[in-house]
């Protein structure tokens, strides 16, 4: 995924470009010494950031200039021109900051700058923050509020065995072989210590007395906080059918699942995945990377129709079957007597390995117990804030109103569970600050990446700009007229353009009259 083998490319910035290189609005790639460096000119100023995304190392000089931001074409991570700081997830860490000098008609880009010093202690330190689950939503809340500054103690509480990873990967590259688990891992062991929160694993929590700021653990005792935010994400859909608890028959959502998954791949020669949702299919993919005949059975006419509509959907079909997949569609698995899944339409298939990939279900029941305000998911207000004081919800299980879409919505994706956390940890800071981002995920299937950005649970028109089956297109999801979600394959500019217009659309839904 990387190009840090590859010697940097374009010009020597340290010996410097014509000034009319450079025109305003516009970004240029090139090296300082060994240092792929990013130069912009944006605003009447000059930058020079890390050319690279700090995320899977995307090219910036693809992405766009957004104010003082810069966006990357990949994954819409945003950055700071002025300080390098990720701003917006799925990036987590900073770029690296250039002096950069105008002198004579020529733009040369100097030294690194030094890296920006720790934010003002906010808060108190005798506050407790604590967070209720180790997912996307948790880690990135409890990275942010460490980033801003807060003095207090901050508490992890996961009921997981392993310390926060990079979901994505577990369906995706990972799985697939191509990449090493020490990727996986969103910050190392000792980061934890150093920034001194408290992470718990293999804890459960039982009850939630919203009254008295306490919680109630699994082994009984009791711990109290000032502050909370839920974000207990979601767990797989568990198929009730002979045979579903046998080992060769998964689930994918953690580490642990997938090193079982990968364990039992080793020696497979056939698998059956039930289900064609997006971990479903990507985890074809996967295992089809590892050279195993792979049988996809699901109830759908279409793969991922209701989320991408009759276009994609075909299109994501001929694509995985050009690898090898072969679909069972507008059925289901009745049964698995050992390694044999019998159909509901009267078929059997054989299979040493066995993936269930039928979708997710949020995790409500603390917040239910303790009488918040649920509806489809736990109800947030703009600040993420739930019906009770002091207590925020976050990712897979907030359900929020969304600018863009005038709906309420509740979605189960990474970069939106990372973004909320980021949010809520700013409002539990007091920075009151809204969540007005553009949902965003993308799926990988293959060689073809698909970005989605927005929120259509229906739509009356769909709109196809360039060629789905050339892997080359635009598809706008509209209701009404109004576009609420745009779906994309390698047209990464586009993409980032829909997101920007989607805020820029909901700022004017937020603004007072």
């Amino acid at each position: 995924m990387t190009n840090e083998d590859k010697k940097p490319g374009g010009p020597d910035l340290a010996k410097g470009i014509p000034s009319s290189d450079l025109a305003e609005g516009a970004m240029l790639a090139g090296h300082v010494g060994d240092d792929e460096v990013l130069l912009a000119r944006q605003g009447g100023k000059l930058f020079a950031v890390s050319a690279h995304c700090t995320h899977y190392h995307g090219p910036l000089a693809d992405g766009l200039l957004v104010g003082d931001t810069v966006r990357c074409p990949w994954h819409h991570a945003h950055f700071s021109l002025q300080t390098g700081e990720a701003l917006a997830a799925p990036a987590l860490s900073p770029l690296t900051c250039w002096q950069v000098n105008e002198r004579d008609g020529k733009i040369a880009v100097k030294s690194k700058k030094a890296a920006q010093p720790p934010a003002k202690k906010a808060g108190s330190a005798s506050e407790r923050f604590v967070i209720v689950g180790g997912g996307a939503a948790g880690f990135a809340a409890a990275e942010m509020l460490r980033r801003r500054g807060f003095a207090g103690s901050i508490m992890m509480l996961s009921n997981d065995d392993a310390a926060p990873v990079d979901r994505p990967n577990l369906s995706k590259d990972y799985l697939a072989g191509s990449a090493p688990e020490d990727w996986v891992p969103l910050r190392g062991e000792d980061w934890y210590a150093e920034n001194k929160i408290d992470l718990k694993l293999k804890i459960e929590v039982s009850a939630l007395d919203a009254k008295a700021k306490e919680l109630t653990l699994g082994d009984g005792s009791k711990l109290k906080f000032d502050k909370l935010l839920l974000a207990t994400g979601a767990e797989p859909v568990r198929l009730d059918i002979p045979g579903i608890g046998q080992k060769h028959v998964h689930t994918l959502r953690s580490l642990a699942d997938c090193r079982a998954i990968i364990a039992q791949a080793k020696d497979a020669k056939r698998a059956i995945v039930i289900g064609a949702s997006f971990i479903g299919l990507e985890t074809a993919a996967a295992l089809r990377a590892r050279d195993i005949e792979v049988h996809v059975v699901a109830p759908e006419k279409r793969p991922l129709e209701r989320v991408f509509g009759p276009q994609l959907g075909d299109f994501i079909r001929a694509l995985h079957e050009e690898h090898g997949v072969k679909f069972h569609l507008e059925d289901s698995v009745t049964a698995i007597e050992g390694k044999r899944a019998t159909l509901k339409g009267g078929n059997t298939l054989d299979a040493d390995l066995v993936v269930v990939g039928v979708g997710v279900r949020p995790r409500l029941a603390l917040a239910e117990k303790a009488g918040l305000a649920i509806d489809k998911g736990v109800s947030v207000n703009t600040y993420l804030e739930t019906s009770a004081p002091a207590i925020y919800a976050a990712g897979d299980i907030a359900r929020w109103p969304d600018p863009i879409s005038g709906e309420r919505i509740r979605v189960e994706h990474w970069v939106v569970a990372e973004r909320q956390g980021q949010i809520a940890a700013l409002n539990m800071i007091g920075l009151r600050t809204p969540f007005n981002s553009a949902p965003f995920f993308w799926s990988q299937h293959y060689d073809v990446p698909i970005n989605y950005v927005g929120h259509a649970e229906k739509w009356d028109t769909i709109e196809i700009d360039g060629d789905v089956t050339k892997r080359d297109c635009v598809v706008r999801y509209k209701l009404g007229g109004r576009v609420l979600a745009v779906a994309s394959i390698y047209r990464d500019k586009d993409s980032l353009e829909a997101g920007v217009d989607m805020e820029k659309r909901a700022g004017k839904a937020a603004a007072p009259a």
